[in-house]
């Protein structure tokens, strides 16, 4: 018999965890095998758009969603928790911004043609509503003129919304990552293997594209476990924070 609470925490590690090795390995990735970071519009510069991807869309992205299912904040005003969720959703949105500034740059830099791919498709499509989404909740959460009812009919909304962007997220950044080495292993070079040979940097890159799913499959677990949905006011309090799962 394990406790809900435990379980959680068990899952909130494993998030974390998965999470830093997602940045670890993008970060390395690119340092490694593409040459390391410059912003000077030279293909150094296209480095920083997976880092900001990965490191904002997506883990940042998954850790101020699952904000509100830490035990630990259920006690206290929800206020001081909806500022911090906006602030790691803010800070996310940034990071996904200065990666598109990164790679639009770059690809002006070599007179390449942008948004001519699926994942550019996706990954524009999915910053576009997250921005949306964030003022929509900026408006609807944080503003003191917002009406209750407005706010009551917005949660399932901004909810579901929440949830959508994050797969579209996950999405984009597997794409992303299959794409470049498509692009960068064509074997045309002595110095580059060709993808279909397994080199160490498709391996390393195809192994990101795991952890990047493990850890989007453990915040999409959280966020489906009703069971560790914050209690609201109003809303039955028998429920223990330590139920027993039998």
């Amino acid at each position: 018999m394990i406790s809900s609470t435990v379980l959680f925490y068990g899952n909130y590690v494993l998030c974390l965890c998965l999470g830093l090795l997602c940045v670890v390995f993008v970060s390395y990735w690119n340092i490694e095998w593409r040459g390391g970071f410059a912003w000077d519009a030279s293909f150094l510069q296209f480095n920083w758009h997976p880092v900001l991807m990965v490191t904002g869309l997506v883990v940042l992205y998954g850790n101020a969603a699952i904000l509100y299912r830490i035990p630990f904040t259920w006690s206290q005003r929800k206020q001081h928790w909806k500022l911090v969720h906006a602030a790691l959703l803010l800070s996310s949105l940034i990071l996904s911004i200065l990666g598109l500034c990164a790679v639009f740059d770059f690809h002006t830099g070599y007179h390449i043609p942008n948004l001519y791919s699926l994942h550019s498709w996706v990954g524009i499509c999915t910053v576009v509503l997250f921005t949306a989404q964030w003022l929509l909740g900026l408006v609807g959460f944080l503003s003191p003129c917002s009406p209750l009812g407005f706010r009551k009919l917005l949660k399932p909304v901004h909810a579901w919304m929440g949830m959508a962007i994050f797969i579209l997220s996950l999405a984009s950044c597997l794409s992303g990552i299959n794409e470049k080495l498509l692009l960068a292993l064509n074997g045309n070079s002595n110095s580059t293997a060709a993808y279909s040979s397994h080199p160490a940097e498709a391996l390393f890159a195809n192994f990101l594209g795991v952890l990047i799913v493990a850890f989007g499959l453990v915040v999409l677990g959280i966020l489906s476990n009703q069971r560790w949905n914050r209690l609201e006011p109003g809303e039955e309090s028998s429920r223990s924070l330590l139920p027993e799962d039998n």
